[in-house]
């Protein structure tokens, strides 16, 4: 690890115009500030140990504009800006940290008191800004959210990104409202008791103002990923770059108040050294939050279906805190829409959705159609608060061709459907903006470079990205403003006909999950999940201490008839789809149950039902 006398990075303004500049350019023997405004002049900085470069300078206050001068030639911005007024090309600013903050007596959340709600700031609102966004935390409250997920905010190059091309990791992105606006939502966040994911990016940085090899062997053309050199996690020079953005997860924590970090893509972060990144990682945050009294977590992104990322450091894993779980997604969607190409030729059986029920991941291990190999370790013994489940997220829906939503590829009683699986699921649910009214637009990928080749290249690579799936059309322009405006939000939707229904539907399903203790105890050992897979039924039960509850979930298109084992006792039904209140046929099902071991069931097409354990007379 580096020395601690080393300052932290960036520029830190430290009162009485006095500012603290800190970069590591262990390539350059001399190195420079270049303050641009508001009055122009070059600062010399003093070398350190590890090719470290800083200096306290006068007369430098926060609002300052400022480049670093490279032996005397290239001029870059900061590495570790805090803003980009001007965008990725222009000179970093001097940010003053301070902030009112009115969190004082939050200490965060319990992981699996987490239900997250994932959401693109650009496309949220009509803004697109964070303090857009604060007017809607009541409602999102009222739901029963109780954390929201941001998508990288990291600066992008332009105005439109999803933000995985973020190139400069400390900056807030200028047109979302930067830190100041970011702060107001996390205090305001903080005050309604819901929590706040960010999505960072640490597996690779975007084409478009990425300095960051002018600066040091940030990279290494040792291994490759999809989008160029790997950073350099584990050769020459990689205990800076792990500081790197090790600071940078501590920054979002400490200065940002974040409570947890979703981590992208970690299947593309390569490193082979005998103690990993993302292990050192993990402890440096978690010791922080221990330091401060805070609940703080890492959620991993992987494709891998690898335990270790998510198994305790004393049994060699790496100690994240939780994963998404794709595989949980793929076993869903399947059935629900009957797509068998690309990545989900590997499912579309009730018997994989009841393996990601019971266990985890469905590919623990098995020959994978799709990888063309064995897939995945088993996760049976991995705690089910460590899984994060759902429906609809960025990647799934934006990912495809047209970028459509479910609302879009199945009827009302299946939207239905999808909601009580994730919802009623013993593991974390994460909802995708708009989808608890079934919002209509769409979500495709879109971009605002200034490049026209590298413009050309995305346009390139979106088309042949779609080819294993077998979509026709033509793939929407992610340049054009058209696509980007297309997938802004209607949250009026949400008061009117079926999307007021289905608003009302996720809101009794959430109230339900919280108050009724066999589906709160997020616990797979305390559940049984029999599949019917002639009649696409599922029973599931779930029970903690006394409380017992069951629900019987119905994939087909027709009605079908399935015999339960319900245990014995009396049951009283406390959700059925098929009900006219949530705009059903109307319920076949009784009201209440007496069950002596079985119990026969008529259910409607792409139906189900809840029922809860009551006190024998």
């Amino acid at each position: 690890m580096t020395p601690r006398w080393v300052p932290s990075l960036g520029a830190r303004a430290l009162g009485g115009e006095r500012c603290q500049f800190c970069v590591w350019a262990p390539q350059s023997e001399r190195v420079e500030v270049h303050l641009v405004a508001p009055r122009e002049r070059l600062a010399p900085l003093q070398p350190e140990h590890r090719g470290y470069h800083a200096a306290v300078l006068e007369d430098v206050g926060p609002g300052s504009l400022y480049l670093y001068r490279l032996d005397g030639t290239t001029e870059r911005p900061d590495p570790a800006s805090r803003c980009q007024p001007q965008g990725v090309h222009g000179p970093s600013q001097v940010v003053n940290s301070d902030f009112p903050w009115e969190d004082q007596g939050w200490s965060g959340l319990p992981l699996e008191a987490y239900i997250i709600y994932e959401l693109h700031v650009g496309t949220f609102t009509s803004e697109g800004t964070f303090d857009a966004l604060i007017p809607h935390l009541d409602t999102l409250a009222d739901v029963g959210i109780t954390a929201i997920e941001l998508m990288p905010v990291a600066q992008f190059p332009g105005t439109r990104n999803w933000g995985y091309d973020g190139v400069y990791p400390f900056a807030v992105q200028k047109s979302y409202g930067s830190v100041e606006g970011l702060k107001r939502l996390v205090n305001a966040c903080h005050q309604r008791e819901i929590a706040v994911v960010l999505d960072v990016v640490y597996n690779h940085l975007g084409p478009e103002g990425n300095f960051l090899g002018h600066f040091g062997p940030y990279f290494t053309e040792r291994y490759r990923t999809p989008w160029g050199p790997a950073i350099n996690f584990d050769g020459a020079w990689s205990d800076e770059v792990r500081r790197y953005f090790i600071e940078n997860a501590l920054y979002w924590i400490m200065e940002c108040h974040i409570d947890a970090l979703r981590l992208d893509a970690l299947h593309a972060i390569l490193d082979l050294s005998a103690h990993p990144f993302l292990k050192e990682l993990a402890a440096a945050v978690h010791e922080q939050a221990e330091r401060i009294g805070r609940r703080v977590y890492l959620i991993a992104e992987s494709d891998l279906n690898d335990t270790k990322l998510i198994r305790a450091q004393e049994v060699g894993g790496f100690a994240l805190d939780a994963q998404w779980n794709d595989d949980f997604h793929h076993a869903l969607h399947t059935l629900l829409t009957g797509e068998r190409s690309g990545y989900y030729q590997d499912f579309g059986t009730l018997r994989h959705l009841v393996t990601a029920l019971t266990d985890g991941y469905v590919y623990a291990g098995q020959y994978s159609r799709f990888r063309g190999c064995r897939h995945g370790n088993p996760s049976t013994s991995i705690p089910a608060r460590k899984f994060i489940v759902c429906s609809q997220n960025h990647d799934q829906v934006g990912n495809r061709m047209f970028g459509e939503r479910l609302s879009q590829l199945v009827d009302f009683d299946a939207l239905k459907l999808a909601a009580a699986v994730i919802l009623l699921s013993p593991y974390i649910p994460l909802l995708f903006m708009g989808e608890e009214y079934g919002e209509p637009a769409p979500f495709p990928y879109f971009v605002s470079h200034s490049d026209p080749a590298l413009v050309e290249a995305v346009r390139r690579g979106r088309r042949e990205e779609f080819a294993a799936f077998g979509w026709q059309g033509e793939v929407p322009d992610p340049q054009d403003e058209g696509t980007f405006l297309s997938a802004k939000l209607d949250h009026k939707l949400r008061y009117d006909g079926h999307h007021r229904v289905l608003h009302d539907f996720y809101r009794e399903l959430i109230r339900l999950r919280k108050t009724l203790p066999a589906l709160a105890s997020l616990n797979k050992e305390q559940m049984e999940v029999t599949g019917y897979e002639s009649q696409k039924v599922a029973f599931v039960r779930r029970w903690s201490g006394d409380d017992e509850a069951f629900t019987v979930f119905q994939f087909a298109d027709t009605q079908v008839s399935a015999t339960l084992p319900v245990p014995e006792g009396r049951w009283r039904k406390r959700l059925d789809s098929s009900d006219e209140r949530w705009q059903g046929n109307g319920s076949s099902l009784p009201d209440q149950l007496k069950s002596a071991g079985e119990v026969m069931l008529h259910l409607p097409r792409k139906a189900f039902a809840l029922f809860h354990r009551t006190e024998e007379a």
